[in-house]
């Protein structure tokens, strides 16, 4: 997970502050060297770290954090605010044109992401009620143009391409094409080098001024770290940049080109990349994200997520389910199937208050493992046996473990823990009729149905 280390430094510094009760200016001076060396080791830019840590310090020196009878919490409180204002302060949207269509146009190295994450915006703009269109103007990378229109494909978004003819002049046809039929945004999916040249920023500043994009994104990889801040000074330079889609923040990285971006080149973060699939894209929130890295979680993006990804209907139905105590298999597989829809268990964890450095990565890919193992067992059932799971006997056990490549204890596993959940979503049936108040459905929305429920990492049975 992104940022696991830096989070797991700052809790233990954080830790070892609130054990002292008051403090004094040198036992500040001491926490603020050991967040500086975390940010460091996040690969945070050297002069973003020295100039954050010397505002927190001027503040953190004040009277009012000194003479607190909770002064650890001042200080966090402190470190949360700056934390916000050095990436940005607040979520920045992406700048729709009065007049349609609104041109975005996509840029960055090769290999950054840049085809998969039109791809990716292409499907957040149609939630949005948009009607987008992908382009085509790379012309020179092998299969380009075929990969964007599998993306376009997945995204259920138009590709507009003309082979090889050139990109400026693609671009310009196809924003004539999108005013002809009622595309309202056109993403340009343009060229990258391994490194920055004249000739790509030659013809990235020539389509600029032909086109006249509303938005230039930068497309940076996180897991380049410094490199990805220096690329985007680059750019922004050279261009002229309007905002930066960071990648693979969900992966084993440092974070640090998140912390140093908006503080090297006055852009902000307007997207990052949580993940492979084409739903796995968040809007940037400064604030959520500081939250994240000090360990209090992201509850507001967790309940974006399971109102945006898990179905109302199936939500209605499970607890029509649950009232008439109905509860099976299939409306298991079905939870687990909404909960998968809103991203790997780590990126769940993650968003949980208080989760950062006390569930790793291996635990968090271990939850993900144990969720298919469940979901394999599940699928070598026949329908009855999914309905009436009390009818699996010893037989009939055998044969659904080896159907799913897992042992006999794996399936005895999955229905105590079912049994378990029948039982208790039987006991919260029962409170309703003695007039006591029945779980909402907004909770059952927020949890995918699941949450809370067995034993593994998240609370997911195992």
């Amino acid at each position: 997970m992104a940022f696991e280390g830096l989070s797991e430094k700052l809790e233990q510094t954080f830790k070892k502050l609130r054990l002292r009760g008051k403090v004094k200016e040198s036992d500040i001076k001491e926490v603020m060297r050991e967040v500086r060396l975390a940010l460091l080791e996040a690969d945070v830019n050297y002069k973003v770290a020295k100039d954050f840590i010397a505002g927190v310090t001027q503040r953190a020196l004040g009277a009012q954090v000194l003479e607190s009878l909770t002064p650890a919490q001042h200080i966090i409180k402190i470190v949360d605010e700056e934390l916000t204002t050095l990436m940005g302060s607040e979520n920045v949207k992406v700048n729709f044109a009065s007049k349609p269509p609104t041109v975005v146009m996509m840029c960055g190295l090769q290999g950054s992401g840049k085809t998969t994450h039109s791809g990716k915006l292409a499907a957040h703009f149609k939630k949005l009620g948009k009607r987008p269109l992908l382009v085509a103007c790379d012309i020179y990378r092998p299969a380009a143009i075929d990969q964007l229109k599998i993306v376009g494909e997945r995204a259920g978004a138009p590709v507009f391409e003309l082979g090889k003819q050139n990109p400026v002049d693609i671009a310009k046809k196809a924003v004539l094409h999108a005013r002809d039929h009622g595309n309202d945004v056109v993403l340009l999916d343009t060229a990258g080098r391994l490194h920055i040249d004249e000739e790509l920023m030659g013809e990235l500043s020539a389509m600029k001024e032909a086109v006249g994009p509303e938005e230039v994104l930068l497309v940076i990889d996180s897991m380049t770290g410094q490199d990805a801040v220096n690329v985007a000074q680059s750019f922004n330079e050279t261009l002229g940049i309007d905002g930066v889609i960071l990648t693979k923040l969900d992966g084993d990285t440092r974070g640090g080109a998140a912390l140093s971006v908006r503080a090297v080149t006055g852009k902000p973060i307007k997207f990052v990349g949580m993940g492979e699939k084409l739903e796995d894209l968040e809007p940037f929130h400064p604030q959520r994200m500081s939250s994240r890295i000090l360990g209090m979680g992201d509850v507001l993006t967790l309940i974006e997520k399971a109102q945006t990804d898990v179905d109302a209907k199936e939500a209605e139905k499970l607890a029509a389910k649950l009232k008439e105590n109905a509860f099976d298999l299939n409306d298991l597989l079905e939870q687990m199937r909404q909960i998968r829809k809103m991203g790997s268990m780590s990126s769940i964890l993650g968003m949980l208050p208080g989760a950062a450095g006390k569930i790793s990565s291996e635990d968090a890919e271990e939850g993900d493992v144990q969720m298919r193992r469940m979901e394999s067992i599940i699928f070598s059932m026949t329908g009855r046996e999914r309905e009436r799971p009390d009818i699996i006997n010893p037989s009939r056990k055998r044969r659904i473990a080896a159907g799913s490549g897992t042992r006999v204890e794996d399936v005895n596993r999955l229905l105590k823990q079912f049994g378990q959940m029948q039982k208790l979503f039987k006991q919260m049936g029962g409170k309703g009729k003695k007039g006591k108040k029945r779980m909402p459905l907004s909770a059952l929305r927020g949890m995918g149905g699941m949450g809370g429920m067995g034993g593994g990492p998240g609370g997911f049975p195992m």
